[in-house]
């Protein structure tokens, strides 16, 4: 972040340099000492600097390259129970102390909290912090992501298709600071490269991938991977709804994720009582374990959430049976817990999520789970979904990108795009098989790691257009 000089910022003297985890950790303390200073009886101050660059292409050519570099502080001011939240992307002197003393007078006005369990104080960390950040993805330029949308490219091409999507690399140093002890600082990164391929006879594919480190992301393969679907998916049929046993791809399966940790696995839906989850109760298959947890290095690993608590790892669903939640520092001084680091940036109505579900992997090969099907269809992916039940996790949405109809274990070919309406929690219980590989995808929850499953039932309830 730059002023020029006749920039605001600049009157009120220099900004520092945000290029390290301890250069971020010192701006996040004098943001607190001024907020003390300036009446606070508590605060909290988190401090986020990332570099973030973004490769699309577009009809099998690259059409935009840009490149971010953004610096916010979000301080959580206190008064008694009175909590004012407020940011700034300003860590010259002057914005400090513009930022403190806008905060101070919001607090005064704020009504009080009657509930306000104060902010959470430092916890140990269960293990040593994970490595969360990678060179390769730091370092990535526009060359490095051009090369892997050539080779994108080059797979749709020998297929006679057209390649869409984006290459994105993301660095970031995060740092939080509180009165009551907390210090935490640290470097993460993240990449995905994601594409969609399509065919002139109607066909469409895709493939994902996410690494911290993008210089392990096969480009090629993916290229691969899209384009065979998106010619594989050619001339598709109508195919009447009802119910049918499903091979669900991990970009599906990823849906399923997002979802059940959405209804299910947060604290506050369970205090809210709008969420399926009773420990100890089976809800799902045996051959179904999800755990939240941020140390995994094959998904994104981060130490500690934006409380500045360090990452617990939580088993949700063990062999089908309800375990534990997730929880911030908000529901778990409700629940007489401690947090397990699943604190979301002040202000959150949201209340905690699975930011790292790791899904357990199965023993069967792509081919076997497939095989297993007398007749029924595979889903690459689901899009459009929305929750229609939140209690009994009931959702509905479509599928896209590749839906096939299989007979006797063997793909016969492509179907229409299918309506469904499904209870996600009936499809736990459905689950009959799963995939020994599993990728990292993102989803709306974060990054997380699943296999590919065989499920005996799922209800589609009418045809798409297309």
């Amino acid at each position: 972040m730059s002023q020029g000089p006749g920039d605001p910022a600049a009157v009120g003297g220099a900004e520092p340099a945000v290029d390290s985890p301890e250069a971020a950790l010192a701006v996040a303390e004098e943001v607190l000492e001024r907020a003390l200073r300036g009446g606070a009886t508590e605060a909290e101050v988190l401090l986020t600097a990332e570099d973030s660059a973004l490769t699309r292409f577009a009809n099998s050519e690259i059409h935009q390259n840009v490149a971010e570099r953004s610096l916010e502080v979000n301080l959580r001011f206190v008064v008694g129970s009175r909590v004012a939240v407020i940011g700034t992307d300003r860590i010259d002197p002057s914005g400090l102390r513009n930022l403190v003393g806008r905060a101070a007078t919001i607090a005064r006005s704020c009504e009080a909290r009657p509930d306000w369990p104060g902010l959470p104080a430092p916890q140990p960390a269960p293990g040593r912090a994970p490595v969360a950040w990678a060179a390769g993805t730091a370092e990535a330029s526009p060359e490095f992501r051009a090369e892997a949308v050539r080779e994108i490219i080059a797979e749709a091409d020998t297929a006679g298709v057209l390649a869409f999507g984006s290459f994105s690399t993301d660095s970031e140093i995060i740092a939080v600071a509180s009165s009551t002890g907390i210090r935490a600082a640290a470097r993460r990164s993240a990449s995905q490269l994601l594409t969609v391929h399509t065919s002139p006879d109607g066909g469409n594919g895709y493939a994902e991938a996410v690494a911290m480190d993008a210089t392990t992301i096969d480009a090629r393969a993916l290229g691969r991977e899209a384009a065979a679907k998106a010619r594989a998916s050619d001339n598709p049929v109508d195919l009447p709804p009802g119910d049918y046993p499903v091979v669900l791809e991990e970009y599906a399966v990823v849906d399923l994720n997002d979802m059940l940790g959405y209804v299910g696995f947060s604290a506050l839906a369970v205090q809210e009582e709008r969420s399926f989850f009773e420990p100890g109760k089976r809800v799902g298959s045996e051959l179904v374990t999800i755990v939240d947890d941020a140390t995994d290095p094959v998904g994104l690993p981060t130490g500690f959430d934006y409380e500045g608590i360090p990452k617990q790892r939580v088993t949700m669903l063990e062999a089908g049976v309800c375990r534990d939640l997730v929880y911030d520092s908000a529901t778990a001084a409700r629940a007489g817990r401690t947090s397990t680091g699943h604190g979301l940036p002040a202000p959150n109505p949201w209340g905690p999520f699975p930011l790292n579900a790791v899904w357990s992997a199965g023993d069967a090969s792509r081919d076997e789970l497939i095989g297993g099907l007398d007749r029924g269809l595979l889903v690459t992916r689901f899009h459009y979904t929305n929750v229609v039940h939140p209690k009994l996790a009931i959702v509905t949405g479509m599928t896209r990108d590749g839906t096939f109809l299989v007979e006797g274990g063997r793909l016969v070919g492509p179907v229409r795009n299918l309506r469904f309406t499904q209870s996600y929690v009936d499809a736990l219980a459905a689950v009959r098989a799963g995939g020994r590989e599993r990728r990292a995808l993102r989803g709306m929850l974060g990054a997380t790691v699943v296999p590919a499953l065989r499920l005996e039932a799922w209800t589609f309830t009418g045809a798409t257009q297309h």
